[in-house]
């Protein structure tokens, strides 16, 4: 009887000081105003500033020039088409190569569209004739839409020079020889094809990992700066248990980030169209892990954290590089193996792979299975880390009063 009720009033007493932590947490948060800026600012802006920049998802009006030694009604008639589609914008028309570079030296042209002199000559006699497409490769932005458009206007005028040049008994036989086998090009998942479409879900994943990191990475700083003793552990009677502390610190975290989750992985997508098919019940399962082993990972990177300034020295600098790992700008297949291991240690990797396979594609948990079951493994790990440091931290504090 007497060990039962020892036993529920250490419970009681563990609950009391869990919740006493949380909330002494909560009031370091709002009276810290740089943590409020990483915690509140920073990921309810920058979505809106990335999503803004990249609103217009592809690129429009690309600067063109063209080199026309053929000068006939087919090269003019080429050229037309191509400035009339919504990608391309034909700026000149160049008496020769020199010019062309020239422009694209200054950068009043990215694009330049060459028809040799035997281009009509070639196609009037039969023979099979070319033009050349020259890029600008500093953005491949560019070359995409020079190259879709100036593909798509010579299959269409290719196909309407047969038809004319070889007229066919029947429309059915036109059909069959101008167009033996049609295609149909289908975008899945981004049917614009737009860059803001690929490449923003993946920065609102890191968004939440990299300011986790950088606001309780501070927040362990400052506690170090103001505690005489420079450890994590306030001198409380309430912060004696590993458990407790960890728990009660990890429980603010995961209060406040569950409304700036909302905000990022549903309002902002919404807000500028992105797509999403994605089941929001799976979302939340799969968010659940991933938000638990960037609160963990950050608190145990915390504990190395000997001064405010010190997160922005160390963490800053490593978003693009968790950006390119992450398997998004770059296929993970490609990856060398340094780096893909070293990607496995940061919750952004799996995180960003599972979100954009169930928000973007409509992906089930199950399918996803392998990033879930990761995501719970490194909360596993890092909760263990986090509980080691604190638990330093705890025996320092003591051996210091004593």
């Amino acid at each position: 009887m007497g060990n039962g009720y020892r036993l529920s009033n250490r419970i009681k007493e563990g609950i009391v000081d869990v919740f006493y932590i949380w909330k002494e947490e909560l009031k370091n948060i709002f009276k810290d105003s740089g943590v409020i800026v990483f915690f509140f600012l920073v990921p309810f802006a920058y979505p809106l500033v990335y999503a803004l920049i990249y609103n217009n998802e592809v690129v429009h009006e690309a600067k063109m020039v063209v080199v026309d030694d053929s000068d006939t009604y087919l090269s003019r008639e080429f050229t037309r088409r191509v400035n009339a589609t919504p990608d391309v914008h034909v700026v000149s028309v160049c008496k020769d190569m020199n010019e062309a570079k020239q422009m694209l030296d200054e950068k009043k042209a990215y694009g330049i569209l060459y028809f040799p002199s035997t281009f009509s000559k070639d196609l009037n006699s039969g023979r099979q004739t070319k033009i050349s497409l020259f890029a600008d490769m500093s953005s491949l932005l560019f070359y995409k839409a020079f190259l879709l458009a100036a593909t798509e206007v010579s299959f269409d005028l290719g196909k309407e020079y047969v038809s004319e040049l070889h007229p066919a008994v029947s429309q059915q036989a036109e059909m069959i020889k101008i167009d033996p086998v049609p295609y149909e090009s289908i975008a899945l998942y981004n049917s614009q094809m737009g860059f803001a479409s690929f490449l923003v879900p993946a920065i609102l994943i890191l968004v939440i990992q990299q300011t986790l990191l950088l606001g309780i990475g501070m927040l362990g700083g400052t506690a170090r700066e103001k505690n005489k003793l420079h450890t994590l552990v306030p001198s409380n009677r309430h912060f004696k248990g590993t458990l407790r502390i960890v728990l009660g610190k990890s429980l603010s975290y995961m209060v406040l980030y569950a409304v700036v989750c909302i905000w990022v992985i549903t309002v902002v997508p919404r807000l500028f169209a992105f797509p999403q098919i994605g089941n929001p019940g799976v979302i939340l399962l799969f968010l659940l892990p991933f938000l638990a082993a960037s609160i963990f990972f950050a608190m145990t990177l915390s504990g190395f954290m000997t001064s405010r300034e010190s997160p922005m020295l160390v963490f800053v600098f490593t978003s693009v590089i968790l950006l390119f790992i992450s398997g998004v700008s770059w296929p993970k297949e490609a990856i060398p193996e340094f780096w893909r291991a070293l990607g496995c240690f940061f919750p952004s990797t799996p995180g960003v792979q599972g979100f954009i396979r169930i928000n973007t594609s409509g992906a089930s948990l199950n399918e996803v299975a392998d990033e879930y079951r990761m995501l719970w493994i490194q909360a596993g790990v890092y909760f263990i880390s986090a509980c080691i440091i604190y638990r330093y931290q705890i025996i320092r504090s003591l051996k210091a009063t004593i």
